[in-house]
């Protein structure tokens, strides 16, 4: 099956008004199967005229928005290979990839990123063309393609293209942005993206139908939320598109969708906000909310808590967890974690209020799911990443490494033989991650392989599963854990400011910046005692030891996280060089 498939199946079988829709000017824009079918062969038409060809190249850099569907099945009908980059990517990055891939078109969706295009592409010598979503003046609009292809539309034509494109040739490359290096780019086939969004679809809950409502925020020039999305097509969800990441809370106000896909960043974030509101009561609205939040925190699947348990859990759900279905629209039936570890108490809290968050397992090399917890009776497992999908093997190597075989492994890294031969193991590709079986069904991630600090008394630390019961605390936002040849194990934390200064308030102390309260001794000590708390489930060698508080988020704007919003763990280092160094004084 070819990814354009899709595209005729969701004609023959979901005719509806909102296949798709973003915010134009305040106002949600709605696109029917028919306009969206229309206007993805108009774009492959269109790109023919312009002397596009099968194995042509053509990059894209956008924000979410219905017209990046145009796009992608325009290109994917006529063989073309779609190379979707990130908005917030470097100009020596656009130059790099546009060079390596030898892009002859190129659709920015912005001012801001025709201006780093702009300013790179005299370096590009094969970019004939730039386009714009966008009215920019100064750059021909995209739409220019699509009447093009509608003055010119020869479905027959189409046709005979299409039917030359086999389920084996090279659909996408998706440079990943990685934590170190320059990018490499992932070729992904038709089969590859199909086979994982197949392997998927049994594990969809029974009510997510034709009827229900996604909210797309995740980049999808990723392949995280661009292969959930062709799983929205197979069931004929109708995708709406977040304004952005700031404009979450009332565009899911708005949508009420039914399931959204996210990482645990944001997930933490939502968590935090509602955490911060059920602070703010008094009274017995203030010991009944967090009464909920601690039986939120004691739930394990399938009735394993008892009847009593059971009783004040339906009780919570009617008088608390209700508001939490509220802030996220009121019809939320599923959400999906994934491109990082989950906190098992965001999922255990979450769950209890009848709000599943599934954690899965994958990388862009795999198309991207290796394994997932569904709804589905005894496939779901907290603290791992699920059970494997049917199409895919997984075993564990001797030194831990998770290897990964199916339909779904790449065809390689682009231009990069070597490199490709460093990740394979015959047919078996290397994830890079230390895993373990669960009852031999559950998978667990229990570190990334090139992670992994070596302390100078030649003891490994794993940072992840530190960091992620740090996090517990409500002091701190973000955590890197250091200690590569030192003595023990050190952090670097980032607070969290709001509610850091709304509990120095209750004490009657008032810092307005943050780098002052980065500074501030009660803050310190109270993080220092809930790091002795959670130290206690590590091996003395694993334990934090010192910490330095900085007043400053890690984020992308800084290059010191990812798109999907990974520690830049060296480039953290890096930037905090003399606060390591004195930790180790």
């Amino acid at each position: 099956m070819r990814i354009f498939d899709l595209l005729t199946n969701y004609k023959k079988n979901f005719q509806k008004p909102d296949a798709l829709a973003s915010k134009v000017n305040g106002e949600w824009v709605k696109i029917s199967t028919n306009e969206y079918v229309d206007s993805s062969n108009y774009i492959s038409e269109g790109l023919l005229q312009l002397g596009m060809q099968k194995g042509d190249a053509i990059a894209t850099v956008s924000n979410n928005r219905y017209e990046w569907n145009f796009l992608d099945m325009g290109m994917l009908q006529i063989g073309a290979v779609h190379v979707p980059m990130y908005p917030t990517i470097s100009e020596n990055d656009y130059k790099f990839i546009l060079n390596d891939c030898e892009a002859k078109i190129i659709v920015v969706s912005d001012e801001d990123l025709l201006k780093k295009i702009n300013a790179i592409k005299a370096e590009v010598p094969t970019l004939q063309k730039v386009f714009c979503i966008n009215e920019i003046v100064g750059c021909t609009n995209y739409s220019e393609i699509l009447a093009l292809g509608k003055a010119n539309f020869n479905n027959e034509k189409l046709e005979e293209i299409k039917a030359k494109i086999t389920e084996n040739d090279l659909a996408t490359i998706i440079y990943t942005s990685g934590t170190t290096g320059v990018p490499k780019g992932v070729m992904l086939s038709h089969k590859n993206l199909m086979s994982n969004t197949i392997g998927s679809s049994p594990l969809m809950p029974p009510t997510v139908d034709h009827h229900s409502r996604a909210l797309s925020f995740l980049p999808l020039c990723h392949v995280y939320e661009r292969m959930v999305g062709y799983l929205y097509h197979n069931f004929g969800v109708s995708i709406y598109y977040a304004e952005s990441l700031e404009k979450i809370a009332d565009n899911l106000k708005e949508v009420k969708p039914h399931l959204f896909v996210t990482v645990p960043r944001l997930l933490e974030k939502v968590y935090d906000k509602i955490m911060a509101k059920g602070s703010e009561q008094t009274g017995i609205k203030y010991k009944l909310f967090f009464w909920a939040v601690g039986l939120g925190l004691r739930y394990e699947h399938y009735g394993k808590n008892g009847w009593w348990y059971n009783l004040q859990l339906s009780l919570a759900r009617k008088i608390i967890f209700s508001k939490w279905h509220e802030a996220l629209g009121g019809n939320i039936q599923v959400i999906v974690s994934g491109g990082a570890p989950l906190q098992p108490r965001l999922a255990r809290v979450f769950w209890a209020a009848n709000l599943p968050v599934l954690e899965g397992y994958g990388l862009t090399e795999t198309s991207p799911v290796i394994a997932v917890n569904t709804l589905l009776p005894n496939h779901a497992c907290f603290g791992t990443v699920g059970r494997k999908l049917d199409n895919v093997e997984i075993k564990i190597a001797a030194d831990g490494e998770i290897l990964c075989k199916g339909p779904n492994v790449m065809m390689g890294y682009y231009k990069r033989p070597d490199l490709t031969a460093e990740v394979m193991d015959g047919e078996w590709f290397k994830t890079g991650d230390i895993g373990e079986m669960v009852d031999g069904i559950f998978l667990k991630i229990t570190d990334r392989k090139k992670e992994l600090l070596k302390t100078s008394g030649g003891k490994y630390i794993a940072p992840a599963p530190l960091e992620n019961k740090m996090k517990e605390s409500h002091f701190i936002e973000q955590i890197m854990v250091v200690g590569d040849n030192q003595k023990f194990a050190g952090a670097i934390i980032v607070p969290s400011f709001a509610y850091a200064k709304e509990w120095l308030a209750k004490k009657g102390v008032t810092i307005n910046t943050n780098a002052d309260l980065a500074k501030n001794a009660d803050l310190f000590e109270a993080i220092r005692l809930d790091i002795e708390l959670y130290n206690r489930d590590f091996a003395h060698v694993e334990q934090i030891k010192k910490f330095v508080l900085i007043p400053n988020e890690f984020s992308i704007a800084n290059n010191e996280m990812t798109p999907k919003l990974s520690l830049k763990r060296k480039v953290i280092q890096e930037h905090y060089k003399n606060e390591i160094e004195k930790m180790y004084l």
